[in-house]
């Protein structure tokens, strides 16, 4: 009789559909990259587009925003804003292009700069801050979305009142639609970009237009500019102070380089890709040269032409200051239209955080062991992030201005690291100017985040929850996991693989020893130990294993083993790992597949308290070996009979 799956089970199975690519049984499970982009080979002028639904989508919210923080003064503090972005975080991350062209980004330059838990935990903290930056996209273009819809003369009477409920409808769309499988489309974005830059345009056109023929306008604002701050040098000063306000203005840039790996260069080669680097140096710029001349212009007009109440809380231009224009100039029909493509941009931008936060933490958290397992398969992490989208959506009230600080914090974190991780390759590659500048470009950057998180803590607290959260997850998942096989793959020089096959034919014995002096009288000493503890006979041959300690905070690597013989004598296998019993359990189970024989491996007990053993074995790779040992064994091999045995004496 046919038997049909229980539903639980088949929820199972699709919940972590895809998780066999990312981590195979008995394959190579954690040091695998971002995936392969679903398009490949596109004109960078194309793929700028993927880093414009989260940049240029901005436009839908920043001139609201730094009409807030800086009043009058915004027009002159986005100038501000805008020599930042063109003179610091434009050559920054066309340096950051040219050192990481397959699209790792700034996080991954500072981690090839450090090393062992110091590194890993800063690590995670920045990827605290680019979840933050990421989660904040994703809640606050859904809250924008919103309000562009709630103020839509045609909607108002009949949503007013529902922004909560519309912006977590959206972001649930968006869950739902990566729980049932997204592809970016770059042709998609394409179409979002073209239109909403055309359209703004549009609504800048219309408004210089009327900022020119009310003559009074542009006398009243410089007028009242006089009144409240004196004479231009004041101004300037002032704006210098304010304009960290209006950082959600350099946000894509980050996402500018994680596209790399779409775009397609002349001749290009994996291994160097100097076509890529050159077209996504002019993605960067053109991106950076067409915002800026957006946000200064933006923000002239809707400081102008939109009385000052309009942009508060309740106002008609808070949150969506161009729409208002749109609509107050060019009439509800072209407003609409205009609502229409700022809703999609944004819910795409959401789109593309989404995929970036699902690509993101692969990159990292399995490579190294802080990850649980169902971590690998997309689903079950939609579904955590859009709760986390939830919460935060509920905790800021669905308020875009309540969250732009937390999303500056992100922004400003993720720049300050790239610039500081550029100085650094500067510097190591002798470049002295360039070292300089850099450092310069650092410390702007850096004075902007502090100034930032003061003024406005929300975001590093939301970011410090993230790093608590994901620092803690990463821990106890690298505890669930401390006795799990994790070496790769195993590969023998001819030395060893000569040593094995003449113990093939005998039983096969190991002895567990660490690399010391190395000397003749310590090598007989071990044997004679070894002998007397298990009570075996003199003609008993054995092979020593020395497991040299690298970087125990690295959770999976290849294993090499290497054969040499000392005092004419001893033969030794020596190997380099971050964890001893895990080196040594992988060469066992390989000796027993490859001979067919079931390996004896021989150690002495260690001493010192198990828990402080255990601490040494998860911290530095070594404490109690041979307990271990066997208990990676055990867990790799679930048949006793096929087991290597480990013996303690």
């Amino acid at each position: 009789m046919a038997t049909t799956e229980h539903p639980p089970r088949r929820l199972h199975a699709w919940m972590l559909e895809g998780l066999s690519d990312m981590g195979r049984p008995g394959g190579h499970t954690g040091t695998h990259t971002q995936p392969e982009p679903a398009h490949q080979g596109r004109r960078w002028w194309r793929v700028m587009c993927l880093t414009g639904v989260d940049y240029f989508s901005t436009l839908g919210y920043q001139p609201g925003i730094a009409a807030l923080a800086a009043g009058l003064l915004s027009p002159i503090a986005t100038i501000v804003l805008v020599i930042v972005t063109l003179a610091g975080a434009l050559p920054v991350y066309r340096r950051v292009a040219e050192e990481s062209p397959h699209g790792e980004g700034s996080i991954a330059m500072l981690e090839r700069l450090l090393s062992f838990w110091q590194g890993k935990l800063f690590v995670l903290t920045l990827l605290g801050f680019a979840a933050t930056d990421f989660l904040i996209t994703i809640t606050l273009s859904a809250a924008d979305a919103s309000t562009h819809l709630v103020e839509n003369p045609h909607l108002s009477d009949f949503l007013h009142g529902k922004q909560m409920i519309i912006t977590l409808i959206l972001v649930a769309l968006l869950g739902a639609v990566f729980l049932k499988g997204f592809l970016e489309a770059i042709g998609v974005a394409v179409t979002l970009v073209g239109i909403y830059l055309a359209l703004n345009v549009v609504v800048v056109i219309v408004g210089f237009y009327h900022v020119v023929t009310a003559e009074h306008v542009v006398t009243d604002w410089t007028s009242a500019l006089t009144a409240e701050h004196g004479n231009v040098f004041v101004m300037i000063g002032v704006a210098l102070v304010v304009f960290p306000k209006l950082a959600l203005g350099l946000s894509g840039f980050e996402t500018g380089v994680a596209v790399m790996p779409h775009v397609s260069g002349d001749d290009d080669t994996e291994e160097n890709p100097t076509g890529r680097i050159r077209d996504t140096k002019k993605l960067l710029t053109t991106a950076a040269v067409i915002m800026s001349c957006f946000l200064i212009a933006t923000s002239f007009i809707t400081t102008l032409l939109i009385p000052e109440s309009e942009f508060k809380t309740g106002g008609s231009a808070n949150g969506r200051a161009l729409a208002y224009l749109a609509h107050e100039y060019l009439g509800n029909s072209f407003g609409t239209v205009y609502d229409i493509s700022t809703i999609a941009i944004l819910w795409f931008a959401g789109a593309s955080a989404m995929a970036g936060l699902l690509n993101l933490m692969p990159r990292y958290l399995p490579r190294y062991g802080m990850a649980p397992h169902w971590a690998r398969a997309v689903r079950p992490m939609v579904i955590v992030f859009t709760l986390i989208a939830f919460l935060v959506t509920w905790i800021f009230d669905a308020n875009v201005d309540a969250q732009g600080g937390a999303y500056a914090t992100g922004v400003l974190v993720l720049i300050s690291s790239a610039a500081v991780a550029v100085t650094i390759a500067a510097h190591k590659a002798g470049q002295h100017k360039w070292t300089i500048g850099f450092a310069i470009i650092s410390a702007v950057f850096l004075y902007t985040t502090v100034v930032n998180v003061i003024e406005r803590p929300d975001g590093v607290k939301i970011g410090a929850c993230f790093i608590a959260g994901i620092i803690l997850v990463s821990l106890l998942s690298r505890l669930a996991r401390a006795f799990e096989l994790r070496v790769t793959s195993v590969a023998l020089d001819d030395m060893a693989e000569r040593f094995i096959r003449d113990m093939a034919s005998r039983k096969i014995r190991f002895i567990a020893k660490e690399p010391d002096a190395r000397d003749k009288a310590e090598y007989r000493a071990k044997i004679e130990q070894i002998r007397a503890d298990n009570d075996m006979p003199e003609q008993d041959d054995f092979v020593f294993v020395e497991v040299t300690v690298t970087d125990p905070s690295e959770f999976e690597a290849g294993l090499t083993v290497r054969g040499e013989v000392l005092h004419n004598r001893y033969r030794i296998l020596t190997l380099e790992s971050a964890s001893v019993p895990n080196a040594l359990a992988a060469l066992l189970l390989h000796v027993r597949d490859t001979t067919g024989r079931i390996p004896h491996v021989y150690f002495e007990w260690t001493e010192g308290t198990p828990f402080a053993n255990f601490l040494r074995f998860f911290l530095f790779g070594q404490g109690e070996v041979a307990p271990v040992t066997r208990e990676v064994l055990r867990e790799a091999e679930p048949d006793p009979e096929r087991r290597p045995r480990v013996h303690t004496g």
